[in-house]
């Protein structure tokens, strides 16, 4: 593009046949998250502000972001945040970016807390990452606290600073290994999370569950997401190891709930029944893909 004052709609134009030529699955709705990002032009405005120029040092920065989208980075670390549910949460590399599906795992849990009638219930949220979950069930449901669980020593910065960014959702963040957890808790980790401790009433987690066989197939840009958010060994190890040894921190009557894998549903509610798991459920998103499973603890 040449370095001359350029409207807001050539920017668009130019972005977006950048992005197509790139193989970006989603040009138009990339281009216009640029555009609003640095110029406030979402896609609504643009008709309206089209035709406003802007100088070239105003819209290099626009035009460097726009480079590294069609490089491959994910558009919400170029932003830096992105919304879940009413949230909006910052985001960037070194963290899962929060995804609709997961939206169905917290709406699921504050459903069922719901229906449990707890006056303060108290959540558990393995493998938080960003927070989405613990903050987003928080938000769902204002009686109800959160401890959020996260090993990733570049992930917890940006769960930290979620849950200051929401200082009125009751969320704790703990740094503590699930896997490792389950089998012999750490020390220096909270009482309640010690095994037999009974504390929550709910576990929930949207764990890794990705085959490692499959991660090398997977879109470039979620290829560029942390591989400890993603890696889930067979598919199954955080189940495993939830089902295993996180289970002792639930309540009776509580529950666990997950966000599983495409074709992983089955697989994991056989091992909630397993594990002694009462009433166990699966819950489909909008795309039909069997997404949650939870069962109750007797």
């Amino acid at each position: 593009m040449e370095e001359v004052c350029q409207s807001l709609n050539a920017l668009y134009v130019h972005i977006k046949q950048l992005l197509e030529e790139a193989g970006c699955d989603s040009p138009a709705f990339d281009a216009s998250c640029l555009l609003e990002a640095f110029f406030g032009a979402g896609r609504g405005e643009l008709p309206l502000r089209g035709e406003e120029r802007v100088s070239p040092q105003s819209y290099r920065p626009l035009l460097a972001a726009a480079r590294e989208r069609a490089d491959g980075r994910p558009l919400q670390y170029i932003l830096g945040q992105w919304d879940f549910l009413d949230l909006t949460l910052s985001v960037g590399e070194g963290v899962l970016i929060p995804r609709p599906d997961t939206e169905l795992l917290c709406e699921t849990a504050a459903d069922l807390l719901r229906q449990a009638g707890a006056e303060s219930p108290r959540v558990l949220d393995l493998c938080a990452g960003s927070g989405c979950v613990a903050l987003g069930i928080a938000r769902l449901l204002p009686v109800a606290e959160a401890v959020a669980v996260e090993l990733s020593e570049e992930a917890l910065p940006y769960l930290r600073r979620n849950i200051e960014r929401y200082p009125a959702l009751p969320v704790t963040a703990v740094q503590a290994d699930v896997l490792a957890c389950a089998v012999t808790p750490a020390a220096g980790l909270r009482p309640d999370l010690r095994p037999n401790s009974e504390a929550f009433d709910a576990v929930v987690s949207n764990p890794p569950y990705i085959p490692a066989a499959d991660l090398p197939g997977l879109m470039r840009e979620v290829r560029r997401e942390p591989r400890m958010a993603l890696d889930g060994g067979d598919g199954t190890v955080f189940y495993r190891a939830i089902t295993g040894g996180w289970l002792s921190r639930l309540k009776p009557g509580g529950f666990c709930a997950v966000e599983v894998g495409i074709g992983q549903a089955e697989e994991t509610a056989a091992l909630f029944r397993a594990a002694g798991l009462t009433g166990v459920g699966i819950r489909r998103d909008l795309g039909g893909v069997d997404r949650v499973v939870w069962g109750i603890k007797p």
